[in-house]
């Protein structure tokens, strides 16, 4: 393993039964990088999360994690190790205040800590802290969004996984959550993103890989991909 990486893929081979989907795909996060994975619907993007998160069990190939072989592991011990993922559902306990879905991400934590993290994700939200004892299913989708992100925040994450962020939002509420995960980046947490919208994912990523029916096509800066005349015949 690469010692800039806390992420590093390789050869990841998946399958669902005997449908094999994933084929030998190798891919690295650094600490305090936003790498975005893109592709088309069903290119096997989801699938590699899965596996690294430890939601799949992977054919072949092996993950590791802050130099640790957690290939296999399940989610629960990552989570504790320091992954965290959002899926592309808008994730929240609908019958739960804002600040109780919160909560849910720092259990067992002192009070003073569980404190300073809330105000943490309130300060990159402010809209959560005004919103704190709304029930969340009552809030808006991108609303929704943040109380989702905020709550991955609340377990202290080293390594993010992201599952299509901007699915369904507005287009201005997207440009604020793609702006705090990079604030979120450049204070030193590691973000795999998978994304569609190809333009706001450029604008904060560092470097992107793209998948194609199930294995890596490209593999080049996110300032390479924006000198590109076109990208769009890479999907």
């Amino acid at each position: 393993m690469s010692p800039d990486l806390l992420l590093d893929v390789r050869d990841l081979r998946c399958a669902y039964g005997r449908k094999e989907v994933v084929f030998g795909v190798s891919l690295g996060v650094g600490e305090g990088e936003v790498v975005s994975l893109f592709g088309h619907n069903g290119a096997g993007k989801t699938t590699v999360i899965k596996s690294v998160i430890g939601a799949l069990s992977p054919r072949a190939g092996s993950v590791f994690y802050d130099g640790q072989d957690v290939t296999g592991t399940s989610p629960r011990v990552n989570v504790r190790r320091g992954m965290a993922l959002i899926p592309s559902e808008r994730f929240v306990f609908a019958d739960l205040t804002v600040t109780d879905n919160l909560l849910l991400g720092a259990p067992g934590v002192s009070a003073e800590e569980r404190d300073r993290r809330l105000r943490s994700v309130y300060e990159l939200f402010p809209i959560l802290d005004e919103r704190a004892k709304q029930l969340a299913g009552t809030m808006s989708g991108g609303q929704q969004r943040m109380v989702s992100l905020g709550l991955a925040l609340m377990t202290q994450p080293r390594l993010l996984l992201l599952d299509e962020p901007s699915l369904g939002l507005a287009p201005a509420v997207v440009g604020s959550i793609f702006d705090a995960i990079r604030r979120l980046a450049d204070q030193g947490l590691s973000v795999l993103l998978l994304e569609q919208n190809v333009g706001q994912a450029l604008r904060i990523s560092d470097r992107v890989s793209v998948m194609r029916t199930g294995r890596v096509i490209l593999e080049e800066t996110a300032d390479e991909m924006r000198q590109r005349d076109s990208y769009w015949d890479l999907f």
